[in-house]
């Protein structure tokens, strides 16, 4: 018989009622000797091309089954949080077959934890070589061999027409100021039909083709003109979950009220929520009145209740892995992209007046100098007496109330204002950082645009409610630490020396100094405090605050630096933020207060922690999988802040467009080799003045001092300075506005009046350098650059 072909053999393979293997497949077709050499060759690239599994007697297919190695696409993670990925070249799709699921593991053969803290796990879109194997009829486990050169470019933008002679479909215009390409759209493959305007994905296509990029269309978002397309931009741009999975909108509609099973009624108590007047879910409520205990004359007995979220998002559910994808809700101007569905978020977690609600709550005592005597932990049933906004206690306070805190003013809100200044007591003992930033408040219209962009306004109700979660933050770190109990706490280290160092030369040309050894916050506070209703005082809180380090969340505790707390836990808003569902998780589980707390692989982890604490006091706490999971939220609040600041500077440079021409008056909020960031005084905006705007000139940047110097002139502008600009442009789909400076900054020439400042050194000459860092002098001018020489130094010419 002759050798047979790969179709004979596939046939053979298809029509057998059972598996069949090599032995079987050489009796059929008679093959011996030196043909089984062959034969196995055969079978080998049978199974290289998925037309044959390895392992499973040989037997065929369905078609389209996947190769031995390919290219994939990482797609995201499964609802185990295992790596999930999807074939570049699905080789079934013409038969009509879904594409099986790829699980991808480590070059081990280990499963990729992507809460890990070394995560080996390539990210959503990123290209890999792997090598795979079959684990059942749908599904594949894949080795990654290599990682290719990255994921494929996304790129979000707006439709606009394009030539007639590009041959595209559409222009792009990205909404990233950074990205100054168009592109060609030459392909759309959406499901829905685009149109100039519309705000869309964009996939761009590898190769080098003459003329502009180009790329294909992967999601139409919507159109720009409609409202909320800011926000929208924001979202997409940096992929930010916002569509719940069905199976946790089924779970958020199902839950129901809790009752007093298991639960402690504090219903009676007067709990009223203090909210913003835009606020939509109330989470945390309290109350305060005098103690009439004889040995704490002048104390107060304090109940902060927060919603009991924990009780509803039990850890893995659907609830759980979304919530924990997002790490925090997201505030724009115009909508929220919560972190909890809306039954949830804005229902029976939503501490709403007159309805009760589950909650668990901290009574606290302190005495006449907010100093915290004692507090008890408790998982109760409440009811709120109010709904209250800020500026509606804030004038009830000083005396102007309306008809819904007019009854509530003398048993309810005196007693809050009194407990507070308790409280500001403590924090003034403490030294808490007393930055004075000021924070716009964008307000939009029924129709979508800006109505107006306004100073966020601070009333003593915000720092009422604030120092009440701050004490009731510190009562659950301690309380976790008590019981030996993990916890994520919330981190802020000591500024770093190179930064303290960095702050010590700009304030040296300010003729401020800071003093030296180990700082504490009132130490920039004196520094602040000493500033303030200067000139230069808006410089000098941006230079403190950029001198400080990034809060983070975390299990190791090293304290909060800027709140001058050793033990300090975010617990006050589980809607909004997991790290504050995780803290009432491990509350409820050292306490042993019911259902919803840690998953039981946690508790015994926190067993052995206590169990090892008992022999060795400095032995390390469990939270193996709160260092990950930390780092991860960590950075979704990064992630969210940056969204959130996008979103602004669209809706403001929006606001800003129709007054093309006009002039206003700023400071000087960022000072580079590239120009300057102006802030608007009246409204908060900010855009950049470019160095061709500045006046006629070679500016050379003084990076330590924040500052521009003209080499001819000598006129300096610097961190802070008050400026006089005029708008060039305003880009609401980038967020970008550039201004042309007209007038600011300080004068150096010669014969000029003294400053009251310490004069930065001229062109030319060496600055001395603060600190010991060791670190050589610069020269300012930029001949060294000329020679070749390294220097931080940057020459500018209009």
């Amino acid at each position: 018989m002759a050798f047979p072909s790969k179709e004979e053999i596939l046939a053979y393979i298809r029509e057998s009622p059972v598996p069949v293997g090599k032995r079987e497949i050489a009796r059929a077709f008679q093959i011996t000797g030196s043909h089984r050499i062959a034969l196995k060759t055969l079978l080998k690239d049978l199974e290289k091309e998925g037309a044959i599994d390895r392992g499973r007697g040989r037997k065929l297919a369905r078609p389209g089954s996947l190769p031995e190695v390919m290219v994939v696409e990482i797609t995201g993670l499964d609802d185990d949080g295992e790596t999930l990925a999807r074939p570049m070249n699905w080789p079934g799709q013409q038969e009509g077959f879904d594409p099986p699921k790829i699980l991808i593991l480590t070059e081990t053969g280990r499963k990729i934890a992507h809460r890990g803290r070394n995560s080996e796990a390539p990210g959503a879109g990123e290209r890999c070589l792997v090598r795979l194997s079959r684990v059942d009829s749908d599904a594949y486990e894949g080795r990654v061999i290599k990682r290719l050169q990255g994921r494929l470019q996304q790129v979000l933008g707006v439709l606009e027409s394009a030539p007639a002679q590009a041959g595209a479909l559409f222009r792009l215009r990205p909404t990233d100021k950074k990205d100054k390409n168009d592109y060609n759209i030459i392909e759309n493959a959406s499901d829905a039909t685009a149109v100039v305007g519309e705000l869309v994905l964009a996939e761009v296509i590898p190769g080098k083709p003459l003329g502009l990029p180009q790329a294909r269309i992967t999601e139409i978002v919507g159109h720009i003109d409609q409202p909320k397309a800011f926000s929208l931009i924001a979202i997409h741009a940096h992929a930010l979950p916002h569509v719940f999975s069905p199976e946790t909108l089924a779970e958020a509609e199902a839950a129901q009220n809790v009752d007093l099973t298991q639960r402690e009624d504090i219903r009676h108590i007067p709990l009223i929520t203090i909210d913003g007047d835009d606020a939509r879910d109330f989470d945390d409520a309290v109350w305060a009145a005098p103690d009439d205990r004889p040995d704490n004359p002048g104390g107060f007995r304090l109940l902060v209740a927060i919603a009991d979220v924990s009780w509803y998002v039990r850890p893995g559910s659907p609830l759980d892995r979304d919530a924990y994808e997002r790490g925090n809700s997201v505030y724009f101007p115009d909508r929220v992209v919560p972190m909890l569905p809306e039954a949830l978020s804005n229902g029976l977690c939503s501490l709403r007046p007159e309805e009760e609600r589950g909650c668990l709550a901290v009574e606290i005592t302190i005495d006449a100098q907010g100093i915290k005597r004692q507090h008890r932990f408790l998982r109760g049933l409440m009811r709120s007496a109010a709904r209250l906004t800020y500026d509606q206690v804030q004038k009830a306070q000083e005396g102007f109330p309306d008809p819904a805190t007019a009854p509530l003013l003398a048993p309810i809100i005196t007693p809050l204002y009194g407990a507070y200044a308790a409280l500001a007591l403590w924090r003034k003992k403490r030294g808490t950082l007393e930055l004075d930033l000021a924070e716009r408040k964008v307000k939009v219209g029924e129709d979508g645009k800006v109505a107006e962009i306004v100073e966020r306004e601070r009333f003593d109700s915000h720092r009422l409610i604030e120092e009440f979660m701050i004490l009731a933050n510190v009562c659950a770190a301690e309380t976790l630490e008590k019981h030996h109990s993990v916890c994520m706490y919330r981190l802020h280290d000591r500024p770093s020396f190179a930064k303290i160092e960095a702050l010590r030369d700009a304030l040296d040309g300010l003729d401020y100094s800071l003093q030296k050894g180990d700082l504490r916050p009132h130490h920039f506070n004196q520094l602040l405090s000493s500033a303030k209703g200067k000139a230069e005082a808006d410089m000098v809180n941006q230079l403190v605050l950029r001198s400080q380090a990034q809060a983070v969340y975390g299990p190791e505790n090293i304290g909060h630096f800027g709140l001058s707390l050793q033990k300090y836990a975010h617990f006050t808003s589980p809607i909004r933020r997991y790290a504050d569902l995780l803290v009432h998780r491990a509350l409820v589980s050292a306490l042993k207060l019911g259902e919803g707390g840690l998953p039981e692989s946690q508790k015994a982890q926190d067993a052995l922690a206590e169990k090892r604490s008992r022999k060795n006091t400095t032995a390390k706490k469990s939270g193996l999988d709160f260092q990950a999971m930390g780092e991860h939220i960590s950075i979704t609040e990064r992630r969210a802040a940056i969204a959130e600041r996008d979103a602004i500077d669209r809706y403001a440079a929006a606001y800003m467009s129709e007054r093309i021409g006009a002039e206003f008056q700023g400071r000087i909020s960022t000072v580079g080799s590239f120009g300057m960031f102006i802030r608007l005084t009246d409204s908060g905006a900010e855009g950049l003045a470019p160095m061709g705007q500045l006046p006629g000139d070679y500016y050379i940047h003084d990076e330590a001092n924040h500052a521009l110097i003209g080499e001819r002139t000598r006129h300096i502008f610097r961190l802070g300075d008050s400026v006089t600009v005029r708008l060039l442009e305003a880009d609401a789909i980038t967020g970008r506005m550039l201004f042309h400076l007209l007038d600011g900054g300080t004068s150096l020439n010669p014969g000029s009046e003294p400053s009251k400042r310490k004069a930065l050194s001229p062109p030319g000459r060496v600055r001395k350098q603060r600190g010991k860092s060791g670190i050589a002098p610069k020269r300012l001018s930029s001949h060294s650059q000329r020679r070749g020489k390294k220097t931080s130094v940057n020459r500018k010419k209009r």
